[in-house]
């Protein structure tokens, strides 16, 4: 029994202190915001015996395999002009490409009917990746066509996020494959051995038919989002239908995803699209599987060059230091800047963080709008007339640094506009300012706000 306790109290402890110290020098060589480091380094160090597993399960963020191996997000892997048009962005793994078209389907009963007519149309394949795959309605619905197609000989491949579709079981999905349907779940959360990836989720919305015709944005396939019938309910977000040359990024970022999640190398053929509508459009992944940060730098890029508006739509608002003083800076300097979130979202808690964030940028100068009929879900950063930047990133440190993201930069003056109005609308269902905090309530929103990087 002495020696029992003798191991407890002396031998476990040195090993925790080891262990710690590993995962401190592992965490220091890490390309991380600040915040985050601090937020990792007080976890590890505070409560050593639930900091270090956790980090061990989730403190990943860049993958070096998939940024030398994942095939089609290297630079060089991206076919385009070596002279890249002049752009906000900051340059990313696609060049812009010009000559496409792009719809904007501004609620959830249009982007279902176009995601059914994607499907009726295709003839040769459907690629489909989602974090969501409802099991409703609308997640029946969609699952159903597309095994009706697998049965008609089009080859279907379904990609869901581990973590987002949990409740999807195989039994769910033994009819679609039957009917010779493909399926993979995206990073399980449990694996052998940890490398911190639990974390890491596939937040990328994409449908593509026949590398003809594709959908992308922020909503996932279930009633919350879409529907083929008005449901009061439903959240408010938007996605859009596009086509032309950007359709050949899109399948390689598909491509990509499928082969490291499924295993297999089948990639489906990326067809060369030509276009002759007037949209230029630049496709932006960003995730642990792109070097470096391009989304976010790209963002940031955008809002130091504005030089009228920023006009910012996001259902969570928990930027890092840097971003936030970005957009400070620009309301400081005479800039129109708003930020329009719900008024209450789907998560309490990033509701409590955002708030000391929101307060500062309000006494920066900047508009908070705070939408009021019901949980606004879309994501869309609007500068000046000229860009639009959408997709499926909310503004948080999570969708910047930690998930596989997928935006889409539009140069294109109606499409701005069509955005304007939507956000317009959006404006006018919106109240505006968040209120000062009583000290007690200050406190507890400081507390809350050094978990920021972590959620």
């Amino acid at each position: 029994m002495m020696k029992v306790n003798w191991i407890l109290l002396h031998i476990l402890p040195i090993m925790g202190f080891f262990l710690a110290v590993t995962l401190l020098v592992h965490q220091s060589q890490k390309r991380r915001s600040p915040a985050s480091t601090v937020a990792w380094l007080m976890a590890i160090l505070l409560v050593p015996y639930l900091g270090v597993p956790a980090y061990v399960v989730f403190g990943g963020r860049k993958i070096k395999s998939l940024t030398k191996n994942k095939t089609g997000l290297s630079p060089a892997a991206a076919e385009g002009p070596e002279e890249r048009p002049l752009t906000w962005g900051a340059g990313g793994v696609f060049p812009p490409r010009e000559g496409n078209e792009i719809t904007l389907l501004g609620t959830g009963e249009q982007a279902c009917a176009a995601l059914f007519d994607l499907i009726e149309r295709a003839e040769k394949f459907i690629d489909i990746s989602t974090f969501i795959l409802g099991n409703d309605e609308t997640g029946a619905a969609v699952l159903s066509a597309l095994t009706k197609k697998a049965y008609g000989g089009v080859k279907v491949r379904l990609l869901l996020d581990a973590l987002g579709s949990f409740h999807v079981s195989k039994r769910t999905l033994a009819p679609f494959m039957a009917a010779g349907g493909r399926y993979a779940f995206f990073m399980p959360m449990m694996h052998l051995p940890f490398r911190g990836r639990a974390n890491l989720r596939n937040h990328r919305k994409i449908a593509i038919a026949d590398g003809a015709q594709a959908m992308m944005g922020g909503m996932n396939i279930t009633r919350d989002y879409m529907g083929q019938t008005a449901d009061t309910r439903r959240w408010h977000d938007l996605s859009f239908a596009v086509k032309g040359p950007v359709l050949g990024d899109l399948c390689r970022v598909f491509n990509s995803d499928w082969q490291f999640a499924a295993k297999h190398n089948d990639s489906q053929a990326c067809p060369e699209v030509f276009g002759e509508a007037s949209a230029m459009l630049e496709l932006v992944p960003s995730g642990p599987d792109v070097t470096g940060d391009p989304l976010y730098e790209s963002v940031l890029t955008a809002l130091f060059k504005a030089k009228r508006r920023v006009w910012i739509v996001t259902p969570y608002f928990i930027p890092d230091e840097m971003l936030l003083k970005a957009i400070c800076i620009a309301a400081k300097r005479g800039l129109d800047v708003r930020i329009v979130v719900p008024l209450a979202s789907n998560h309490p808690l990033a509701d409590l963080v955002r708030r000391s964030y929101l307060r500062e940028a309000q006494e920066s100068g900047v508009k908070i709008c705070n939408f009021t009929p019901g949980m606004m879900h879309g994501k869309v950063i609007l500068v000046d007339g000229e860009l639009a930047i959408v997709g499926s990133m909310n503004m948080d440190m999570r969708s910047f640094f930690l998930n596989f993201e997928i935006a889409l930069f539009i140069y294109n003056e109606k499409m701005v506009q069509e955005l304007d109005g939507w956000i317009t609308n959006i404006l006018g269902q919106s109240v505006l300012g968040i209120k000062k905090a009583n000290m007690a309530v200050a406190f507890l929103e400081g507390a809350a706000r050094l978990l920021a990087p972590l959620l």
